[in-house]
């Protein structure tokens, strides 16, 4: 368990996914180019290439991320965050797509 609080300081913001595009010599990630309302896109690293094998299906979508992680090196990356998905045990696979009409850069309340 984790207080209030404390959840209170994960920043989760949409982000327009600008670019997606395979990490050579991996099998699972993606270095996307993402949209989050700043001055400048961020990349993020994500190991989502398995349920995605065309990833420019990707290319448009606005989807939630966790906006303040600390930047970390993933195979050589910086990644800049992290995107919101949930899976199941037996394969199933979703990222949390807010509606259309909400625009890259709104901050989850």
């Amino acid at each position: 368990m984790i207080s209030f609080e404390d959840f209170k300081k994960v920043e989760m913001a949409v982000g327009k996914i600008l670019s997606a595009e395979k990490i050579p010599d991996t099998d699972k990630l993606l270095k996307l180019s993402v949209d989050l309302g700043e001055e400048h896109p961020r990349q993020i690293v994500s190991g989502i290439s398995l349920y995605f094998p065309d990833c420019s299906v990707l290319v448009g979508k606005k989807c939630m991320f966790v906006a303040n992680l600390e930047p970390r090196m993933i195979r050589g990356f910086e990644s800049n965050g992290m995107i919101v998905a949930v899976s199941t045990e037996d394969g199933k696979f979703s990222l949390l797509e807010p509606n259309d009409e909400i625009p890259a850069g709104t901050r989850a309340k």
